[in-house]
């Protein structure tokens, strides 16, 4: 088997983050919020205002991982 190229490491990692960001908020939202958060405008420090989205577009992998460890810091999990 070939081993895994870089953008198969990208694609896995980005997977990765995006899932750990939505669990991440429904365990941190019980209600729609969890869903309509990424959408949202956001005065978070990683997010200059933007909503998660697009930061998330904007900053690539490196913003994903950090919106997720927010996320996770939020729930109180670091």
């Amino acid at each position: 088997a070939m081993p895994p190229s870089q953008e198969d490491w990208e694609s896995l990692t980005r997977a990765s983050a995006l899932i750990g960001v939505f669990k991440g908020l429904h365990l941190l939202f019980a209600d729609s919020m969890a869903d309509r958060w990424p959408r949202l405008p956001n005065r978070g420090p990683i997010f200059s205002a933007k909503s998660p989205v697009e930061a998330m577009i904007e900053g690539g992998i490196p913003r994903m991982l950090e919106t997720r460890q927010y996320i996770d810091a939020l729930r109180g999990g670091l």
